[in-house]
């Protein structure tokens, strides 16, 4: 008997990737409709005895401050980027990523949208100082689009501390809340004891370091092991602290005025938005798992950081041509807050959201690039003999460099002196995103626990 040995080839199916939560998706995408027609919803132009008046037409509504409650979502915005965060950065401790790969793969999505933007803005607004127009309204403009960037500036501070933060949460995930609220309530007495409004500014990083946290523990799994109606009463205790420090107690109840500086009014808010979105999460990520709204909110994940930052600049630049309407053909610019105002609105918004989308597509291929360089393992080099030499710009500068760039702008506007160097310290920022790719890939596929986070050792050191 002969028996005819057949060689068995055994396939191992490579591990599934974790699906993308819908339902955190659609949230992202709805807290950016909200900022968009938040914003939109400000902007009043029109012409006063002293020329062109570009204002906060929302300054002096009186329905404004009940009206924050509902459109104050910044916090559920840290929230979900806490949340995916945390994902992200467990599946790249899976595959044996170190948290520098992590922090570099974040910046250059942050980074390179604000590029574009601090280049196009400072070039429009030289010229239209060089064209005449006057310089209280160019400077207006300046501040307008450049208010945002704030937003901006404290992400990539919070994005580049996510592994840490990760770590602390993994092991100590009360006490690192304990000492963040700590701190901002510290920050908040003394600015409320001394006046000084600056000294809240401090908690700028303290307070979205907290909301952010509140992220981690709806992607472990903390809040939803909690039951519905323990959830329901959180949301609702903590809606009636907020009533209580604002309506009785030292803080606005206007909820935007407590962003600016940051209280501990938005870690509150964002406990309420937290416990909600938890409830409502599995109706909404049943909704958003349709084909046409997958659709939609897929679109604005793709471009949302783009969307974010061109926002503002599509609204003054709408603003512009009805004011170049106005002395054209005599066009009605109606004061904001009259019932005429209010009647355009609707018109305005859609024609808002149609230059905004047209300066998306017109600016979302650069931010597209940015991924695939990163995909492809670009590195910066610079030759010296002929010998090609990688350019290596550290983390930690190139963080830094980020924040610093966008803060430039933040503070000091558009203007000339202040964009070139906002631009140099924003490229050294995207070249440090770049830096060591391949050599870090090679290092981690041999050494996959060299730098565990939460698991093990940390020897080293995404989202919108």
């Amino acid at each position: 008997m002969t028996l005819n040995a057949e060689r068995i080839t055994v396939i191992r199916p490579e591990p599934a990737r974790p699906r993308r939560d819908a339902a955190i998706d659609a949230a992202r995408a709805g807290c950016l409709v909200v900022v968009f027609a938040l914003h939109a919803m400000m902007v009043g132009v029109s012409v006063g005895a002293g020329g062109p008046v570009l204002e906060n037409a929302l300054e002096h509504w009186d329905g404004f401050a009940a009206a924050t409650w509902f459109v104050q979502i910044m916090p559920l915005f840290f929230v979900i980027g806490g949340y995916s965060a945390w994902s992200q950065w467990r599946r790249m401790q899976e595959k044996g990523a170190d948290a520098a790969a992590y922090v570099r793969g974040r910046l250059a999505r942050l980074v390179r949208p604000a590029i574009a933007l601090v280049a196009v803005v400072g070039v429009a607004l030289a010229a239209l100082t060089a064209s005449g127009m006057p310089a209280e309204i160019v400077a207006t403009a300046g501040f307008r689009i450049g208010q945002p960037l704030w937003f901006l500036a404290v992400y990539l501070a919070c994005t580049s501390l996510v592994p840490l933060m990760a770590h602390v949460h993994s092991r100590h995930p009360f006490v690192a809340v304990g000492a963040l609220l700590a701190v901002v309530v510290a920050i908040d007495a003394v600015r409320i004891a001394t006046g000084i409004e600056a000294v809240g500014f401090a908690n700028l990083l303290a307070v979205w370091l907290l909301v952010q946290q509140g992220g981690f523990f709806l992607a472990d799994g903390s809040v939803d092991r909690m039951p519905r109606a323990r959830r329901l009463v959180v949301a609702l205790a903590a809606l009636g602290v907020l009533a209580a420090i604002t309506l009785a107690g030292p803080y606005s109840p206007d909820l935007l005025m407590n962003l600016n500086p940051p209280t501990v009014c938005l870690v509150v808010l964002g406990v309420v938005q937290l416990a909600l979105f938890s409830l409502v999460r599995p109706a909404l990520r049943r909704w958003a798992e349709r084909p046409r709204p997958a659709r939609a909110i897929a679109a604005f994940g793709e471009w949302g950081m783009t969307l974010y930052l061109w926002h503002m600049p599509a609204f003054v630049l709408l603003a512009g041509v009805l004011l170049w309407l106005h002395g054209l053909v005599g066009l009605a610019l109606p004061v904001p807050l009259t019932p005429e105002w209010w009647a355009t609105r609707p018109i305005w918004l859609v024609a808002a959201a149609c230059v905004t989308a047209l300066l998306v597509l017109a600016f979302a291929r650069w931010e597209r690039g940015g991924r695939a360089n990163r995909g492809s393992g670009v590195r910066g080099v610079h030759v010296v003999r002929g010998v090609r030499v990688p350019i290596r710009v550290p983390v930690g500068v190139a963080v830094v460099s980020g924040i610093l760039g966008v803060g430039l702008v933040l503070v000091l506007g558009f203007g000339a002196g202040v964009a070139l160097p906002a631009l140099a310290l924003l490229a050294l920022a995207l070249r440090g995103s770049r830096s060591g790719s391949r050599s870090s890939s090679r290092d981690t596929r041999s050494a996959p626990a060299a730098m565990s986070v939460g698991g093990g050792s940390m020897e080293s050191q995404h989202h919108m």
